[in-house]
């Protein structure tokens, strides 16, 4: 994945957490599953079912998610083992403040349903009776600023995004930033698609915001107005949000202007009032994103009456409080967001929420017993020696590109030797004892773990970069490129069997984790990746007839996965989803190129039938393995940069003459491009 200049959860100091120091790793399981195939299905017509057909057929997608697949699994199995870490440190009698007492207890308070439900909707009355309280418009400003939850550092949130980051043009300076937020819906498109579901969902939409207003008790009539009034406001501001495509262009996104050019772009917004209440008070300059949204931000301001605010806050409050209330707003809220928009069947189990909960607020405190238990150092240095393999590979694909100059080739390959890697888990721990958690007080727990992270991220500014910091939490099943910190990251939870052992045959090793390394890699030259030079400057370091060459390759790409279906009548949009797709098709003739070299001296041999090479291209097939719901693909279709699963290995093992050797394709044949797509 390829990480937006906005991060998810980062690192800072040291915590002894008290356990086990060798690690228990789960028993190994072979990265390439026989049982997951289907032979019966031709590899050179539908390459991702002969792979993953068996594993599709015996994994249907459980009741309580949207999709299922071999990363989902994983990732289910991490939650499993932290449940086990997280109910030790419930039970233990830890000090005051350790790390211990502090996961034990956000978990023990989240698990406490009774105590919950006793509560109803009596936590948010606060926050309720500060919103009622409000004098005028001026005052919002004030209130987003000291909200119960504060304003999102994450995409969303009530109005606004607000956090830090890493100027554009100066990598080294660490400045503020606003972008554009305040929806309730997953993306601006779906206030305005004028198709049949589109309309369905909008209608849905507006049953849920309604029926959350009357769980605060509202009548019903009262709350149906106050929902259409929900409505007419995010669509205001909906207008002036930026696209999902749109948003892939940094040159779009930097708009470095002072706090007084802000003010004149929204001056019915109090921004001084704002930031003063931050703490931000002194600073002078920050990057607006989306200068049209707060332009329209401030119109609608002007235009809604101070009560609709106010509904629009109640709302906003309700949806932001909802899992940490009573069971009637956790279920209304899952049958909109899980049922409806992604056709989950049940709710997860508590326990799968506040292991996530604790993971998202604390991810390093529970990592650190995590990775205690479950990330060997044999596991750790197996994954470094396969990154900097795969990095070797690109540096001689780089020096081959017949389309490239020599000057841009010298400052790819500075960026190149420039790129950082972090493999498992943060070299210094992040410091949680300034966060207070009281067992017993969940929605407390909560509030001041957001708090936390807000002012961590504020914090931030002004301050030298910390390139040591994470963006994910050690358990992830996930990997990420940063381009302004130009690092990629693997955090120890994507580095476990099925998908990676250190013990495995080579060969699916390097097709699945190997092909994850190299998608990584290959994003710091990917459409918008590319874009950054090896400080992590938004500038362009290519000549302007390698620049074309460039985007004449990207746009093969563009064109060959806009030809996908995803549902019904919906294709993939190539243009949202070119950055992944380059970095599948780039990532993974990368990780075949590096397992070959690691073997070079080897005498490789057939196992059960397979050739090496068809067994790398079946380990990299069934790291996609997916089942998934039709609500959830509609879903990705409009908010997903990455393609389909079966695209993601269809689309690339049909650009490789690699794969057409390994096994016997023939021109004509489905997995065998005409026009073959090739960036790097």
């Amino acid at each position: 994945m390829f990480l937006k200049k906005f991060a998810l959860f980062p690192a800072a100091l040291i915590l002894i957490f008290p356990l086990p120091l060798s690690a228990q790793n789960a028993p190994d399981q072979p990265v390439l599953d026989l049982a997951a195939m289907d032979k019966t299905v031709d590899p050179c017509v539908d390459f991702y079912t002969y792979s993953c057909g068996g594993w599709m057929k015996n994994n249907p997608v459980p009741p309580d998610q949207s999709s299922w697949g071999t990363y989902g699994k994983l990732q289910d199995d991490n939650l499993a083992q932290l449940r086990t870490i997280l109910e030790e440190a419930a039970r233990a009698n830890a000090e005051k403040g350790a790390v211990p007492q502090k996961i034990g207890d956000y978990y023990a308070s989240c698990m406490d349903e009774p105590a919950i439900e006793k509560l109803g909707a009596a936590p948010l009355t606060p926050e309720l009776e500060r919103i009622a309280h409000l004098k005028s418009k001026k005052a919002l400003a004030e209130y987003l600023a000291t909200s119960q939850f504060p304003t999102s550092i994450y995409g969303g949130g009530s109005l606004f995004t607000f956090r830090s980051t890493q100027d554009f043009k100066n990598s080294a300076e660490v400045i503020a930033e606003a972008d554009q937020g305040g929806l309730g819906l997953p993306d601006r498109d779906y206030y305005f698609k004028d198709d049949a579901k589109s309309q369905e969902l909008r209608k849905a939409y507006l049953a849920h915001v309604q029926k959350m207003f009357e769980l605060l008790g509202d009548k019903p009539e009262q709350a149906a107005a106050e929902a259409a009034t929900v409505m007419r406001i995010e669509t205001a501001l909906a207008k002036s949000h930026m696209t999902r495509v749109e948003r892939r262009d940094p040159q779009k996104l930097y708009h470095r202007l002072s706090v007084k050019e802000l003010g004149n772009l929204s001056p019915r917004f109090g921004w001084n009032a704002y930031l003063a209440k931050s703490g931000l008070i002194s600073i002078e300059s920050l990057n607006v994103v989306t200068p049209d949204y707060f332009r329209t931000m401030s119109a609608t301001i002007k235009k809604e009456s101070l009560p609709d605010w106010k509904t629009y806050l109640r709302w906003h409050a309700a949806h932001n409080a909802a899992t940490n209330l009573s069971s009637a707003f956790n279920q209304e809220t899952f049958n909109f967001y899980g049922k409806t928009l992604r056709g989950q069947e049940q709710l997860p189990p508590r326990w799968k929420r506040c292991t996530n909960d604790v993971d998202n607020d604390l991810g390093e405190a529970l990592g650190q017993a995590y990775v205690a238990r479950y990330f060997s150092p044999e596991a750790k240095q197996a994954a470094v020696n396969m990154v900097k393999e795969i990095e070797a590979a690109m540096q001689s694909e780089i020096q081959a590109l017949p389309w490239m100059g020599a000057a841009t080739k010298q400052q790819a390959l500075t960026k190149l030797e420039s790129i950082a890697n972090k493999v498992g888990y943060p070299d210094k721990w992040r410091d949680y004892s300034a966060l207070d958690i009281v067992r017993g007080d969940e929605m407390g727990n909560a509030q001041r773990a957001a708090w936390f992270e807000f002012h961590r991220w504020l914090a931030k500014i002004g301050r030298p970069v910390d390139h040591a910091e994470w963006t994910m939490t050690p358990p992830t099943v996930n990997a990420y490129y940063d381009p302004q910190k130009n690092d990629i990251n693997f955090p120890a939870g994507i580095l476990q069997p099925p998908l990676f052992s250190a013990k495995s045959d080579a060969a699916p090793n390097y097709g699945n984790t190997g092909g994850t390394m190299g998608h990584e890699l290959t994003h710091a030259f990917d459409d918008e990746g590319s874009q950054f030079d090896d400080k992590g400057n938004l500038r362009n370091w290519w000549t302007d007839e390698d620049r074309k060459a460039f985007e004449q390759r990207a746009q093969c790409v563009v064109d060959q996965y806009s030809g996908y279906t995803i549902v019904d009548d919906i294709k993939i949009n190539g243009k949202l989803t070119n950055g992944e797709d380059i970095a599948d098709i780039g990532g993974t003739l990368l990780a075949y190129l590096a397992w070959k070299e690691d073997t070079r001296n080897q005498k490789l041999e057939p196992s059960d039938g397979l050739t090496p090479e068809q067994r790398f291209f079946i380990g990299y097939g069934q790291s996609w393995c997916t089942n998934e719901r039709e609500e959830n693909k509609r879903l990705r279709a409009t908010v997903d940069p990455h393609s389909p699963e079966k695209y993601r290995t269809n689309g690339v093992v049909s650009n490789l003459p690699e794969f057409r050797e390994a096994f016997h394709c023939k021109a004509g044949q489905l997995m065998v491009r005409e026009k073959v797509c090739r960036v790097w």
